[in-house]
């Protein structure tokens, strides 16, 4: 289990010619909260971010992304929601099935194995993350992503 600002800007490399294929670059995340992907940032001078899908993945390391296949990237198409880029979740609204307002998404938790997250790292805002700490709601059941808000079902707070 990692978050995903752990795995922002880590190496891409394939792991029969041993070739950096780029960096990781944000999340891609179905309408029902799993993780089916990473956007993979390639080239020198005018990168171009890619799709890998989570499955084609051989192993998420500490230093590095490994993949069988370059061809393992494809263009990047209309992605349902990201964290940073297209459809982006980072700042939405949280909430609790029961209404409570939760806070802002700033990061999420997930096993990269399955793609399945299990937490959402939330804030008030800075001087709150300052004196209070940022808080971790875990969820292992799906949310409802919607135009305003995420809604989760909460088991711890």
């Amino acid at each position: 289990m990692r978050t995903f600002s752990l795995l922002k800007g880590q190496s891409v490399f394939e792991t029969t010619s041993g070739q950096k294929i780029g960096e990781v670059c944000d999340l891609s995340i179905s309408g029902n909260g799993k993780v089916n992907g990473l956007l993979v940032k390639k080239g020198v001078f005018f990168k171009q971010s890619y799709f890998l899908d989570i499955e084609k993945v051989s192993s998420f390391g500490v230093d590095g992304v490994m993949i069988d296949d370059n061809g393992s990237l494809e263009k990047l198409k209309d992605q349902e929601y990201t964290l940073n880029h297209q459809h982006s979740l980072d700042g939405m609204m949280m909430l609790s099935k029961s209404g409570e307002s939760l806070g802002l998404l700033k990061d999420v938790y997930f096993q990269e194995e399955l793609g399945t997250i299990i937490g959402y790292e939330i804030t008030d805002g800075f001087f709150s993350d300052l004196t209070e700490g940022k808080q971790v709601i875990q969820s292992g059941k799906p949310l409802a992503i919607g135009k305003d808000a995420i809604i989760v079902d909460v088991n711890n707070t």
